[in-house]
């Protein structure tokens, strides 16, 4: 290949999608949304409903089950319409993450949810830059999956460590695009790259999931360009101006960015190819 073009993205040959399977779970929105950090459990039901995301997620560990008013988080997130997924957001080491981890599953067993049996799992290097510790996250993934959990990881955007998560049992693989929270958007897109050749390589259906650190709809639309599966995310719509708004973007940008990506790119080029054809084209002097 020429050094002044790029192939387009290996993306599946047919335009028909397919409704993105993780696990026992089969959901028809790829998008999955958080229920943090909202300033009324009504704006985020709202939300929620306006992203037209079928699975919510919940942190066990830092979620108010209760807010000031004495109003329950699970009288606003509807579970017929809802698939719940609980997280391990706060943990710092394998031990309170599986801990965690077991809780929501007993508190999903209660409520009768079928997501009792998956969790997310974070488990955290440092509060500063709230990055993942790959060796612990290796570790309380390994436990979890002995467990009978179906995980669904967040890491680094690393492609070792993403494929040792998944050689441990992981469900699905969930690389940051830049740290939680920050609104940076994928910073590196080329090792985001690698990591899903890496994990799809003979195993072209395993789901990978973009967690943490969008911003705004592009960075949606970025995500599933380059390959991903599903795009996780909380923060680029609880703390936009206008939550509800930002989820309906944040919906049409998934579907762009899938259609585009299933569609497939033309190759970046150096230098312009006209777009009109020039056989049959009659020449006249400027003059």
């Amino acid at each position: 290949m020429s050094t002044t073009e790029s192939s387009a993205n290996s993306a599946p040959a047919s335009s028909a999608d397919e409704p993105l399977q993780v696990g026992d779970f089969t959901l028809s929105s790829r998008l999955i949304v958080g229920t943090g950090k909202y300033d009324t459990l009504e704006l985020m039901r709202d939300s929620l409903a306006a992203s037209g995301s079928q699975a919510v997620t919940v942190a066990v560990r830092r979620e108010r089950m209760y807010d000031r008013s004495g109003k329950n988080i699970l009288d606003y997130i509807d579970p017929a319409e809802y698939l719940l997924l609980p997280n391990t957001a706060g943990c710092y080491n394998p031990t309170d993450a599986i801990r965690v981890a077991r809780l929501g599953r007993e508190i999903l067993r209660a409520l009768e949810n079928p997501g009792a049996n998956w969790v997310k799992l974070e488990v955290l290097g440092d509060s500063k830059t709230l990055l993942p510790d790959p060796v612990a996250t290796i570790d309380a993934c390994q436990a979890l999956v002995e467990d009978g959990f179906q995980v669904l990881c967040y890491t680094s955007d690393d492609p070792i460590v993403a494929r040792r998560l998944k050689e441990v049992g992981a469900t699905s693989v969930m690389p940051a695009g830049s740290p939680i929270g920050s609104g940076q958007g994928i910073l590196n897109p080329n090792n985001l790259r690698i990591l899903l050749e890496y994990l799809k390589e003979d195993d072209p259906g395993y789901p990978v999931i973009v967690d943490a650190g969008v911003g705004t709809a592009s960075d949606v639309a970025e995500a599933f360009e380059l390959g991903a599966d599903g795009v996780l995310l909380n923060s680029a719509i609880a703390h936009a101006r206008d939550p509800i708004r930002m989820s309906i973007a944040m919906k049409h940008a998934a579907l762009a960015g899938r259609e585009a990506y299933l569609s497939g790119r033309i190759p970046k080029r150096l230098y312009a190819t006209a777009s009109s054809p020039q056989e049959g084209v009659i020449t006249t002097r400027p003059w």
